[in-house]
């Protein structure tokens, strides 16, 4: 057998593609919300629907919803420097419009969401009684789900060997996450390489 064709069958190491970023950032001081909406028309301010207020950024693509406590969630940022980016950017246009003093941020990350292919059919049947932890309940959901300790994460896993993560607390769980569970499936024959 050439080295040319043994290559093709050594597994690729699985890669997690972030989604989105859920992160909590706290101000230190009170938002005047309608100081906000007064000099900021493009946010949505509904208190009679919702407490808070929402504030969207394009660059980088983020949606914020702004509290009068002076805490902010931050979604849709696909790093943790968008978080970040989008962070300091909103904090900075309310000093110059006088909305805030100082507003020194503290962030702190929630969740991440991500995606990764396992390289493989999945035998999902045979998975949830080997991993434990699990719930599949096929006529309601196509999706196995199952809960990692270490890290601490929850995958959605389909057949196909794609999987999302929830519930990671940095950038590196979701990989970390996605190559154990490979490996786990792996020592126990659950997953077919797809034919190259």
């Amino acid at each position: 057998m050439s080295s040319e064709v043994v290559r093709a069958y050594i597994p690729k190491e699985v890669e997690a593609t972030i989604q989105n970023i859920v992160a909590s950032v706290t101000v230190g001081e009170a938002i005047d919300l309608d100081a906000v909406v007064m000099n900021f028309p493009s946010v949505e301010y509904r208190p009679e629907q919702f407490p808070g207020l929402v504030f969207r950024l394009e660059k980088p693509k983020t949606t914020t919803l702004i509290f009068r406590s002076g805490k902010m969630v931050c979604t849709g940022a696909k790093s943790t420097r968008d978080v970040q980016e989008a962070v300091e950017k909103i904090l900075q246009v309310m000093k110059e419009k006088g909305i805030i003093n100082h507003g020194e941020p503290r962030i702190q990350i929630q969740n991440i969401v991500a995606t990764a292919t396992l390289g493989g059919d999945i035998d999902i049947e045979k998975a949830a009684y080997m991993l434990g932890r699990t719930m599949y309940e096929p006529e309601q959901f196509p999706g196995l789900i199952y809960r990692m300790d270490e890290p601490k994460v929850v995958f959605l896993i389909f057949a196909s060997g794609k999987v999302v993560i929830v519930g990671a607390k940095s950038k590196e769980e979701p990989t970390l996450a996605a190559r154990r569970l490979k490996e786990s499936l792996e020592e126990n024959g659950l997953i077919a390489r797809a034919s190259a």
